[in-house]
């Protein structure tokens, strides 16, 4: 967007030659009045949404870095590094609990505290 060289002040001071049968004076100056409030108004829209667009820029480009970081550290596999051996000694785990002295007096369970990672 292009800058604008005027200020609230510029329009203000402006002074108009008189002609012959030049402007009313008063009415340019209540027109002046209403432009110079306008003006106001839309530097500090344009402050404003500056500011805005400088903190959400902030906000992408740390969210971007934040983004870089997690799919750098993220593990390759899926699951999050869970393997089939730590799903199964879970169930285990959670078949003891739950039927408790049962599964021992069992002959075909398995014990994968034995099991060896590959």
């Amino acid at each position: 967007m292009a800058e604008k060289n005027l200020t609230a002040k510029d329009i203000l001071q402006k002074e108009f030659t008189k002609g012959i049968r030049g402007y009313n004076t008063a009415e340019v100056d209540e027109y002046l009045d209403l432009i110079i409030r306008d003006y106001d108004s839309y530097q500090k829209e344009v402050a404003h949404l500056r500011t805005e667009n400088d903190r959400l820029m902030s906000k992408v480009d740390e969210l971007t870095k934040q983004l870089n970081l997690a799919k750098k550290s993220a593990p390759t596999t899926p699951g999050s590094g869970v393997t089939n051996f730590d799903i199964l000694k879970r169930l285990s785990n959670l078949e003891k609990h739950v039927f408790g002295s049962k599964i021992s007096n069992t002959d075909n369970t398995i014990d994968y505290s034995e099991v060896t990672k590959f």
